[in-house]
């Protein structure tokens, strides 16, 4: 019986130090377009998001796999999630004049990887 309460609880003390994976998944956050946003705004911070601001917007290229759906508001999601990964740690915010925001859910889709940095 001590054997097995043992084991029991060389378990539990196991199974207690395992986080679970929700744990963390509360904590990631991407930044895409605020569908408030109007085109000309969007816009605006897509352009300097990726000139001079530094995001990454290859994929949204043409042949590329998150160039589809062909839209703004998709494109700015994108090129303001790649600044905010690319960044956040280092005093990058996901706000572009308003034109953005956080969310918990991740935005990819079909062959679109949005990613996140923990």
């Amino acid at each position: 019986m001590e054997t097995l309460m043992a084991k029991l609880m060389v378990l539990i003390l196991f199974l207690s130090m395992i986080a679970p994976k929700r744990m963390f998944a509360e904590y990631e956050k991407w930044c895409i377009a605020d569908p408030q946003s109007s085109d000309d705004e969007l816009q605006a911070a897509l352009n300097w998001a990726c000139g001079s601001g530094g995001a990454d917007c290859r994929k949204i290229q043409v042949n590329q796999p998150c160039y589809y759906p062909n839209t703004l508001k998709d494109h700015a999601s994108y090129a303001f999630n790649s600044y905010f990964q690319k960044f956040k740690h280092r005093g990058g915010s996901c706000f572009f004049r308003g034109a953005a925001i956080t969310t918990e859910a991740d935005p990819s889709h079909g062959s679109c990887h949005f990613d996140f940095i923990p």
